[in-house]
């Protein structure tokens, strides 16, 4: 009987529970549910016990010889009163217990063999439903009960599942792969951003060549901005507290907020940019012929993550958004929503990324009483947004239940050159910040009208889109983005001032050039010009000077052969327009 792969999934977890009993029959069990790519099992063993690395290959022994003996999963409802006697000596099982209580839920265990878990299911029949070969243990990790830091740390033991062996080698190999693709390592070999400890984590430098990767993207964001009717604003970095007790923000982020202790204010370090933009819309007198109003703004905004959530560029603490607030009336949402979703789709094809991507169209749940706004506006926003999708033909699911309290939103999901998938772009629909401030604009009667806002960002934090371009290309980034475009390789000394004429001709065209005439051989030059994915470059020698020409060689395409000036000006133009 074929089964889920996430039921495969748990129920591998209680069987990998099983094999470490059978290790430290006194250790002390949390939880184990299944993942994204397989299992995991939180447990606080007991006195001098414990697992390294080296154990895996002996529990994974263990978990198929449990699997070999087709032990079935069997269910059964106890009573509170059953189930505590049952998990005695267990103080996480029997939290989980007294809080089903309290709910009036049912208690559920499943029993295998002579282990019993506290479980809800689903689980396979037995255990044979499993291949043996299709799953193996991949890390251990330190996990407080629960994820508060106040409770007991336990030992997480993960481990991958699959279908099938074929598919468990596919995703090693895919994991492989994400391993030289590490953005952290090809951040360093490639020059491109620095973490510094004395700066603090979180808090990465961008070396030049890391800047101009910033810099191509976020002119690039403009440019499809530009022509829709967006203005540029700039808000400060700080605000006083009291902005964000008005925008909720305060309570939002609690302790992720930086605080900053003016000599008479208190200030925040902004964590986000809207309420910011509330008041440059505030500022303004406003009718209904004004609107939609949109604004643009690359800005950063900073949020005390935790130490350890913390990586590379794509979990920082300063975060610069490609931020974008439209201002608008319910019946403007359809439109406006349309020319976002254009601008989106230039975006990413562009990268190489509509293939296989998926819109989240995420609206209310059931209990209407935890969002703010009338029906008759949500009901209206949840049609614009879904109109909106299908008109222009959006691979997208509707969720019910997964809209911000404020509004309903589009969650734009890519998946980059090797399969894996990140939310980057977002529409959302919000009318709690216009109420919150009390915004307004004159409406054909001349009343007061409500606007509608709308929150969309295109790349979503620029600092980890990069992270991700930067293992999405393998650091081989496509021309117009490249930091360095063309190298320029004199074969000698004699060489070297028709090399710097060349180098100042590209340079003078856009084209972004190193002249590398350093004393090293030229096949030292040339091979550090591929290790630095460089996608041109020119080697220079006796003929190349005679005819005033270049000899090119591409990254993708190997030799080109020699050519004149005018035709390689003319090859590069065409290849530094983005999509070209």
């Amino acid at each position: 009987m074929s089964h889920d792969l996430s039921t495969v999934r748990h129920s591998l977890a209680h069987i990998l529970a099983m094999a470490i009993l059978k290790r430290d029959p006194k250790a002390i069990l949390g939880t184990g549910p299944s993942t994204e790519d397989g299992f995991f099992y939180d447990v606080l063993f007991s006195d001098g016990q414990g697992i390294s690395p080296e154990d895996f290959k002996s529990i994974v022994d263990d978990m198929r010889s449990i699997v070999k003996k087709k032990f079935p999963f069997v269910q059964k409802t106890l009573s509170a009163d059953e189930a505590r006697e049952l998990f005695k000596g267990n103080p996480f099982k029997l939290e989980i217990i007294s809080e089903a209580e309290a709910r009036g839920e049912d208690i559920t265990v499943f029993e295998t063999s002579d282990f019993t878990d506290l479980c809800a299911g689903p689980h396979v029949e037995h255990t044979g439903d499993i291949d043996l070969l299709s799953f193996s243990l991949k890390g251990l990790a330190g996990a407080y009960w629960r994820g508060n830091d106040k409770n007991t740390m336990l030992v997480r033991i993960s481990g991958f599942a699959f279908e099938t062996k074929a598919d468990l080698v596919a995703h090693m190999a895919l994991l492989e792969e994400a391993k030289k693709r590490d953005h952290r390592k090809l951040g360093k070999e490639l020059n491109l951003f620095t973490i510094s400890p004395l700066v603090g984590a979180g808090l990465p430098l961008l070396q030049p060549k890391g800047m101009i990767l910033r810099q191509k993207i976020e002119e690039l964001l403009w440019k499809l901005h530009e022509d829709k009717g967006y203005s540029r604003v700039w808000t400060p970095h700080i605000a006083k507290e009291d902005l964000y007790i008005m925008s909720g923000h305060a309570a939002k982020f609690g302790d992720e907020l930086f605080r900053v202790q003016g000599k008479e204010e208190k200030f925040i370090m902004k964590p986000m940019n809207c309420p910011h933009h509330m008041q440059i819309f505030a500022d303004n007198r406003f009718s209904y012929r004004d609107l939609p109003v949109r604004y643009f703004e690359p800005a950063t905004v900073y949020r005390d993550e935790k130490s350890g959530q913390l990586g590379g560029l794509t979990r920082v603490r300063a975060i610069t958004q490609d931020d974008g607030h439209l201002f608008c009336r319910v019946s403007q949402i359809r439109e406006e929503v349309s020319a976002i979703v254009s601008i989106i789709r230039e975006f990413y094809t562009i990268f190489g990324m509509m293939d296989g991507y998926w819109v989240s169209l995420s609206v209310r749940g059931e209990d209407k009483e935890k969002y703010l706004g009338e029906d008759e506006a949500w009901d209206k926003a949840e049609d614009a947004l879904e109109n909106a999708a299908k008109e222009n033909d959006l691979n997208y699911r509707r969720v019910e239940g997964e809209a911000a309290f404020y509004g309903p939103k589009l969650d734009f999901m890519f998946k980059d050159a090797i399969g894996r998938e990140w939310q980057l772009a977002t529409i959302q629909c919000d009318f709690n910040l216009p109420e919150r401030f009390d915004l307004s604009f004159t409406n054909e009667e001349g009343n007061a009208e409500r606007p509608v806002v709308i929150h969309r960002a295109i790349s979503g934090s620029l600092e980890r889109f990069m992270g991700i371009m930067i293992e999405h290309y393998a650091g081989a980034f496509p021309f117009w983005l490249a930091p360095v475009q063309v190298a320029v390789l004199p074969i000698g000394e004699a060489h070297q001032d028709y090399g710097s004429e060349v180098t100042s001709l590209l340079r003078k065209a856009g084209i972004r050039v190193e002249l590398h005439a350093e004393n090293e051989s030229l096949g030292k030059r040339i091979r550090n010009a591929k290790v630095g994915k460089v996608p041109y470059y020119i080697v220079i020698g006796d003929a190349e000077v005679a005819n005033s020409t270049v000899t090119l060689e591409s990254r993708s395409d190997g030799k080109v052969g020699e050519i004149s000036h005018d035709d390689l000006l003319a090859r590069l133009a065409k290849e530094n327009i983005p999509g070209a």
